[in-house]
């Protein structure tokens, strides 16, 4: 007749805490696998969102200014340099905060116009369609053009490459409701700049761009 071995309590204990250990690995491993890190989310591009597109255009355009200032310096050409710059660097931050490319640039949205002495076809100066100069008192213009400020310093005005000086603006910052009316005193790169004043009308704290801008031509 065969014997039975049994096990002495030690012999269980030491079993007990092996299959304990066994077990335990083996969930150490699938905690580790189900804590790695995931894949890191793809950045978009101008062409993947509408928002990445609006602020790729944006920061082309400040590109843009900047260039023309260095190609034909003035007296206030650095002050307004530095001022891009930090608009810039301020769309950079919100392009990485929206998940885009950051620092992608695009220029279509206002491409270069005419000399004053040379109109567009059909005797207006204009930016995609938009009624420019030759846009009626009351009329919007500008359409999708954002706003920023020049960096100068004086009563509210603003600055504009489509608009003669004596021109007045309406600038409504659509984000928080506040407008502004200005006048034309000076030319810039863009549809309208306002000075610091005006700027300061219009502004949500801590940002140098109006993004959702209305612009109406009043006189």
């Amino acid at each position: 007749m065969s014997r039975r071995r049994t096990l002495g309590p030690k012999k269980k204990l030491a079993l007990l805490l092996s299959a304990a250990t066994v077990a335990g690995g083996g969930a150490f491993v699938m905690a580790t696998t189900s804590n790695a890190s995931p894949p890191a989310a793809t950045t978009k591009s101008a062409a993947d969102s509408t928002v990445c597109q609006g602020l790729a255009t944006a920061l082309g355009n400040n590109e843009r200014f900047i260039a023309g200032q260095r190609a034909n310096p003035d007296a206030q050409s650095e002050a307004r340099i530095a001022n891009r710059e930090a608009v810039i660097a301020q769309i950079k931050v919100q392009q990485e905060a929206s998940g885009c490319t950051v620092g992608e640039s695009a220029q279509g949205s206002q491409p270069a116009q005419p000399a004053p002495s040379q109109p567009a076809a059909g005797g207006q100066a204009g930016q995609d369609g938009q009624a420019g100069g030759g846009a009626a008192a009351g009329e919007q213009v500008c359409n999708g053009s954002t706003v920023t400020l020049s960096g100068e310093a004086g009563a509210p005005a603003a600055s504009s490459n489509q608009f003669p000086a004596g021109t007045r603006l309406k600038v409504t910052n659509l984000d928080n409701g506040k407008s502004t009316t200005v006048e034309v005193t000076s030319v810039s790169g863009s549809c309208v700049l306002l000075n610091n004043a005006a700027f300061e009308q219009v502004r949500e704290p801590g940002k140098f761009l109006i993004r959702r801008a209305l612009i109406e031509k009043v006189g």
